[in-house]
């Protein structure tokens, strides 16, 4: 039986700090963010398809070319969430400095905005290969920029899998406070998973999906099953544990990465839309305005929502202003206390 959704409906809780929404995709950390108390006070996102599909979720148009917006054009802010690409910085200027050594690349932007802006916290995301990218250099250059503008920082790499996705889906997440403004922050620690074991991806699966799913006769015996090496992985209603990593170009029919599923008037189709929003923790009610093709890049370049929901419940504490208040208040309580005696 195909179960009602990892994230179900969207319910928000009454907001107590903001956060900016950069490379925003099609709004995945939004959600997660925004399930914890946290208000999006700026968006920037370039690829008119992913505005597309976040105008119509959250009637909200996102800015665009991240090089070209102004740092006084974005409003006073939190949190700085970011989905950076992953580009190779410069080896030259890194004798000059880690600034200099980022520039000519989108993350150059980023700190741009976090030097001008001055929030109390971010959080980075990127793929795995970030860690060992030009031999961990550029993970190093990130790290000892963002300790330049004063930030104490923390990384994990995380895999979605651990935190109720039927995906295979590991991450590296960068959490940085502000050493300056936010007391405590050494306490901050990343989530650990409270799930006993994985979720099967049989559950989300769908059973006479529409048929502009199928992959032909054709293509399979052309291509996908050429060859007896037991690829590629093939799912279906009994499927235990979790696939393997949505990839944007699923689309493609890759037969060495993709997983495929048991059903259809061919007997082999692609995801539905239903199920890859269960693969990464999407909402059911989350609307898709675009192509297939479009649909499946954006759902790969997306972000499994549980597990950024997961560390943002643990920034909250750090940055929400009702915290804030509440530790200014007890402060002040204890200090007539102590006059008092």
């Amino acid at each position: 039986m195909l179960q009602t959704g990892l994230w179900g409906n969207r319910q928000y809780n009454e907001n107590d700090f903001t956060f900016i929404d950069l490379f925003a995709g099609i709004g995945g950390t939004r959600l997660g963010f925004e399930s914890v108390g946290g208000e999006c006070v700026f968006t920037s996102e370039w690829d008119k398809y992913s505005q597309k599909t976040y105008f119509a979720n959250f009637n909200e148009m996102p800015h665009g070319d991240i090089t070209k917006i102004k740092t006084n054009d974005i409003p006073a802010f939190d949190v700085l969430l970011a989905g950076f690409p992953c580009q190779p910085f410069s080896s030259i200027g890194k004798r000059q400095g880690f600034l200099h050594a980022t520039q000519g690349t989108l993350f150059y932007d980023v700190a741009r905005i976090i030097d001008e802006k001055n929030p109390k916290a971010f959080m980075l995301e990127n793929v795995q290969g970030l860690v060992t990218h030009d031999k961990g250099n550029s993970l190093r250059t990130i790290i000892g920029l963002l300790n330049e503008l004063g930030y104490d920082v923390q990384y994990k790499v995380i895999d979605s899998a651990d935190f109720g996705v039927p995906q295979h889906r590991k991450r590296i997440y960068i959490v940085g406070f502000n050493r300056s403004t936010v007391r405590n922050h050494h306490n901050f620690s990343f989530p650990e998973s409270n799930f006993k074991k994985h979720t099967d991806i049989g559950s989300y699966i769908e059973k006479d999906a529409d048929v502009k799913y199928a992959v032909s006769k054709h293509l399979q015996k052309s291509y996908l099953f050429k060859l007896n090496d037991g690829r590629p992985k093939i799912v279906d209603q009994n499927t235990k544990g979790p696939t393997k990593t949505l990839v944007a170009s699923y689309h493609k029919i890759q037969r060495l990465t993709g997983t495929f599923v048991k059903d259809g008037p061919t007997g082999v189709r692609l995801l539905t839309e239903t199920e890859c929003k269960a693969l990464m923790g999407f909402p059911y009610d989350f609307k898709v305005p675009v192509s297939r093709t479009q649909m499946y890049r954006q759902f790969g370049n997306s972000v499994a929502i549980p597990v950024v929901a997961a560390i943002a419940k643990r920034i909250k504490p750090f940055v929400s202003s009702k915290n804030l208040n509440k530790k200014v208040k007890n402060e002040q309580r204890n200090s007539v206390v102590t006059n008092s005696a």
